[in-house]
Order: structure tokens, then sequence, then C-alpha cells
């Protein structure tokens, strides 16, 4: 009957440590695309070509078209701010793509 009980004890300790361990986070949780951008070289974005635009997760080579056209019209691109009046990238997309690129 001891044994019974104590390894009932156990099991019922076992899975609540599982559990407080799979509910817990890491320290510091790195989104996939800090983590993309981070490896990545930035791209200067007033002198970038249309592939290397074009390679930017997010961005595609319509997009990556009319940020070169914006440039080309009205000169180079100075902050994310800036960078949502190209047509078609809004202030969530600028914010997804700033971390690969260099505004200089």
């Amino acid at each position: 009957m001891k044994n019974i009980c104590f390894a009932l004890g156990m099991t019922a300790l076992t899975l609540m440590a599982n559990q407080c361990l799979a509910d817990t986070k890491p320290a510091m949780e790195i989104s996939k695309t800090a983590a993309a951008a981070n490896s990545m070289q930035k791209v200067s974005l007033n002198s970038a070509t249309l592939e290397q635009l074009d390679a930017i997760p997010g961005l595609g080579q319509k997009k990556a078209q009319a940020v070169l056209d914006y440039i080309a019209e009205n000169g180079p691109i100075k902050d994310q701010a800036q960078l949502t009046k190209v047509k078609g990238i809004g202030e969530k997309l600028a914010a997804k793509i700033s971390p690969y690129l260099s505004f200089n």
C-alpha cells in the first residue's frame, strides 16, 4: 500500500513539474523576422537594385519596383515614415521590412 501511494505521489509530482516547465517561456524570445534581419546584411534602400529589394522578405518584385520609382521621382527615402508614402507600402509592411534596410 505504501508503494502504491508513493508511486501515485511521484507520478502526480512529475506531471505537475512537466506542466510548469511547459508553461514557462524563454527569458529572451526572438521573432523569426528579427533573427533573419540580424543574420542578414542591411540593404541600403536608396542605392539598392531591384533584385536586392525583391530579396527582402515580404516586399516582392512589384513593391520593390514601386520603391525604385518613388526614389526616382521624389529623391532618397530618409526614414520608415517616408517609406509608407510608396504605393502599396503601409505602416505594417514598412515596420516589417525596416530591419532589413538602411536609410542612408
